[in-house]
């Protein structure tokens, strides 16, 4: 049985990914090994060990822009997590948006982008890269409520911090290995 991909839950007709053919030829064959990836380069929400995995690739030879859109590509398995993990790549610091909606257009998931874009303005209205990649992405169809996370899967909800007062959503981001205690 053939596993159904994100483009099926979108109604749209699956493609073969260049950039998955291009993440194979660098070692990350296979959903987790994307993933992995991500976490190797700041993503540590979805980190899995005491550790974080080392890197398969430097950030010169396959980009994060290239890594975030072959995580949210609709050519891939239906996979919430991945999608999760590729929305956290998707907001690195570093990202342009312009590379973005050029890798997003040639994999057909402009509307994924779009959607998690949206979400990255919610909670952060004056972030002008969430402005900036809206600007810049085609216009879209709306994508059916319940395909993609909920808006609030993307970030960390604090919960209460003191009396009376509850924390901020704060949007998840990869952030440097030094700055979680690991050794770069």
């Amino acid at each position: 049985m053939v596993a159904e991909t994100l483009a099926h839950k979108l109604n749209s007709v699956p493609h073969v990914s260049c950039l998955r053919q291009i993440a194979k030829l660098h070692g990350l064959s296979t959903e987790k090994d994307l993933i992995e990836e991500s976490v190797a380069r700041g993503c540590f929400h979805f980190l899995q060990s005491d550790q974080p995995p080392a890197r398969k690739v430097d950030e010169d030879t396959f980009s994060n822009e290239q890594l975030a859109i072959a995580m949210l590509t609709i050519a891939n398995p239906y996979d919430l997590w991945l999608l999760r993990a590729g929305a956290m790549m998707l907001s690195h610091s570093r990202n342009d948006f312009r590379q973005i909606v050029r890798y997003a257009r040639h994999e057909r998931s402009e509307a994924v982008v779009k959607c998690i874009a949206e979400a990255g303005l919610r909670y952060e209205p004056d972030n002008e890269f969430w402005t900036q990649l809206l600007c810049e992405l085609p216009p879209t169809s709306a994508i059916k409520e319940g395909v993609l996370p909920h808006h609030s899967r993307y970030v960390s909800i604090p919960g209460k911090i003191g009396p009376g007062k509850m924390g901020k959503p704060v949007w998840l981001r990869p952030r440097n290995l030094t700055s979680l205690g690991y050794a770069a």
